[in-house]
């Protein structure tokens, strides 16, 4: 089992930043690859970024690549998502998840965080 616990949210007007972190307790953190997925009010959930085990691979949607960097520090078993030149298009609940392989399909993930919403104003 493995907890994930999101923190960062907030509101924050159209061109701002943000940056969320998801901790992830227990010795098993640098087994997973790590992602974070989001979904909007009456939308899917949609995958934004996505990171390997050791940090070296890195893949984002292409609605925010360019402005968000995905990164982690397996020492302090945390994910983060830095998020620049918000638009209020990125208004969602956040989540991050852990799984076994880097991929974009919310279904190949195991854990998932209970979300940190994010709210931007026009």
């Amino acid at each position: 089992q493995v907890l994930l616990v999101e923190s960062g949210g907030g509101l924050v007007q159209a061109g701002g930043s943000l940056r969320l972190s998801c901790a992830a307790p227990g010795r098993t953190f640098s087994s997973y690859a790590m992602a974070w997925f989001r979904q909007a009010p009456g939308k899917e959930r949609e995958f934004v970024a996505v990171i390997s085990r050791g940090g070296g691979s890195t893949y984002y949607a292409d609605s925010v690549k360019g402005r968000f960097t995905i990164s982690r520090d397996n020492a302090k078993n945390t994910v983060y998502l830095q998020m620049n030149s918000l638009k209020p298009e990125d208004t969602a609940i956040y989540y991050c998840a852990a799984g076994l392989k880097p991929v974009v399909a919310g279904t190949a993930y195991d854990y998932w965080g209970q979300g940190t919403q994010v709210t931007v104003s026009s």
